[in-house]
């Protein structure tokens, strides 16, 4: 049985991670406060201490706009702690897996971009999760890196949770439509890292794999799909949820209009192909 270390294990994806991840060894999970991550000796002495084989890393700065007043904390956690975790890695010999994003493309046009397209992040958050990326592949260690997008679940902070409060408290609503991408659920991220974990540990595949459900639906279209399949219809109050642009919205940080991911790197190397969004988003709301 191999020993796995969860680094970031209370948030969305790390959380059901430590599910996933079990029935492949023993899981050791780790967050803050238990953990300080963005000293970066503490991750290498968690890798060090836990004697993983297999170091899960879905620990990240994600707040986007803030990254662009704060560059070196965010420079911090996503470029340095996945460098120093692959460096310890290598030197164990251990598998990483790391999560990345789309916002490491510049989100114009309206294809959906492979792996091997070009990058051009658009903000401080999008520029150094790439730097993460890179400090990986240069460490040559054992790794999978899946690049992730709209990623919501049951728990957390995440765009279904805030609409389905907002559903409870607001008759009108406004949400953009120019931005389209595929929502993803956590729970189907870390199913699918297991399994891809299990195939690599055989197969020997490795690099950088775009990881979401195929369709893709704009923001507005999401919200509408939350408010029509939300199984306490008799809560909600609200009645109109309006179209907007993204510059209704003046931000700090660019976000991609474009998210598509193309996935069938996914499907060729490991069989794996997840569920379309709305099929996703079912399985989340049972009730």
């Amino acid at each position: 049985m191999s020993r796995i270390l969860v680094l970031g294990s209370r948030g969305q994806v790390g959380y059901e991670l430590r599910r996933t991840m079990a029935p492949l060894g023993d899981v050791v999970g780790l967050d803050f406060p238990d953990i300080d991550l963005s000293d970066l000796s503490n991750a290498v002495k968690a890798v060090e201490d836990s004697k993983a084989d297999i170091v899960c890393n879905a620990a990240a700065w994600t707040q986007v706009d803030k990254a662009e007043d704060e560059i070196e904390g965010c420079r911090r956690m996503n470029a340095g702690l996945p460098r120093a975790l692959a460096e310890a890695c290598k030197k164990r010999g251990a598998l990483l897996v790391h999560y990345s994003t789309d916002y490491v493309y510049e989100g114009n046009g309206t294809h959906a971009r492979t792996e091997n397209e070009p990058t051009n992040p658009l903000s401080v958050y999008g520029l150094t999760k790439l730097e993460g990326d890179q400090a990986i592949a240069d460490a040559d260690c054992r790794h999978l890196i899946f690049r992730l997008q709209w990623v919501y679940g049951a728990r957390g902070n995440n765009f279904l949770r805030t609409m389905r409060k907002l559903f409870r408290e607001r008759e009108s609503l406004t949400v953009v439509d120019d931005q389209v991408g595929s929502p993803t659920w956590s729970r189907a991220i870390a199913e699918a890292t297991a399994q891809a974990v299990t195939i690599s540990g055989r197969e020997g595949q490795k690099g950088v794999y775009h990881m979401s459900g195929p369709g893709f639906v704009s923001w507005h279209g999401f919200a509408t799909a939350i408010r029509e399949l939300d199984p306490a219809q008799d809560e909600l109050v609200v009645k109109s949820i309006a179209t907007v642009s993204s510059n209704a919205y003046p931000a700090k940080a660019a976000r991609p209009l474009n998210s598509r991911l193309n996935c069938d790197k996914l499907e060729r190397d490991f069989g794996l192909r997840l569920s379309d969004w709305r099929t996703q988003l079912e399985q989340v709301l049972e009730p």
